[in-house]
């Protein structure tokens, strides 16, 4: 068997679910081919056609179309980690995730494209994990906008074209290369208006945020202040949002303090795909 598949792999029959090589995944690389795809061109142009009179709507972290919250009254939560890229944000806490394994802690972790090409031997690794379920933080991390709208000094995606390419083609990128399209998206800096949202839903992917904000993208807050953020606001079905690109920032330092205490309290922790989200009427005042 293990030869038959050999010679099936050596005749380009069977495509191997991890590919080694991360050449033609770049994020550059990987649109152009893209944009040499039939499927992919016609399913822009089908959505682009769709969306092009649709006002923008609502801007901000919790818009409608985006979910924050899991559906249930048990004391569930999922703990859901951003790896965004780029020039700050290519690093890779090893630490926090092998603590997670250590402790047994499901998680959801969304990465950006430039994320992937700069760690890509460590997405394979992640991605082979049962414990962790790879999600998409967008192709190049820009907040996901028909019309230009920025957050946190992040200027977001011009248009349709680009919300499109920011949403579905880091989609592609991760099903390239996992064999698993991924089922939920967060924009950049959990920034999306609402047109974006919808456009998320039309190709099968729901838009997330959070009920819980850890703080840990502040640079060097303290442990003490993350920990706080996370057990203050704690609820059943929280989504809490924190980091895995930043080894030197305390995220890692909180956790170990607040996964104990959760435990303590009789929670339990899930990825997002185990369960049902909803949109949370409650929403964080800011």
């Amino acid at each position: 068997m293990k030869n038959n598949f050999i010679f099936f792999l050596f005749l380009g029959l069977v495509k191997p679910a991890f590919p080694q090589d991360p050449t033609g995944l770049k994020n550059a690389t990987f649109l152009e081919k893209l944009y040499k795809d039939k499927s992919y061109l016609e399913l822009k142009k089908k959505i682009v056609s769709e969306f092009a009179h649709i006002p923008a709507g609502q801007w901000g972290e919790f818009v409608r179309g985006v979910d924050e919250i899991i559906l249930t009254q048990k004391k569930v939560i999922a703990f859901t980690f951003d790896a965004c890229g780029g020039k700050n944000g290519n690093g890779y806490d090893k630490e926090l995730i092998d603590y997670l394994r250590h402790e047994k802690v499901p998680a959801t972790l969304f990465v950006s494209g430039k994320w992937i090409d700069s760690q890509f031997t460590v997405f394979l690794n992640l991605s082979r994990d049962s414990l962790f379920e790879i999600e998409n933080h967008g192709l190049n991390h820009r907040p996901c906008s028909i019309n230009g709208h920025s957050a946190y000094g992040i200027k977001g995606t011009s248009n349709i074209e680009e919300a499109f390419n920011e949403i579905e083609a880091n989609a592609r990128k991760i099903e390239a290369i996992t064999n698993r399209r991924p089922h939920f998206y967060r924009s950049a800096a959990t920034f999306i208006d609402e047109a974006c949202a919808s456009m998320a839903s039309r190709l099968g992917i729901t838009a997330v945020s959070y009920r819980v904000l850890s703080g840990d993208a502040i640079p060097f807050i303290p442990e003490a202040v993350i920990e706080a953020n996370v057990l203050k606001n704690i609820i059943p079905g929280a989504i809490v949002i924190m980091h895995f690109n930043h080894p030197e920032w305390n995220t890692k330092e909180a956790l170990q303090k607040i996964v104990p205490i959760l435990r303590q309290q009789g929670y339990i922790f899930v990825r997002l795909n185990d369960c049902e989200l909803t949109t949370d009427k409650y929403k964080i005042k800011r």
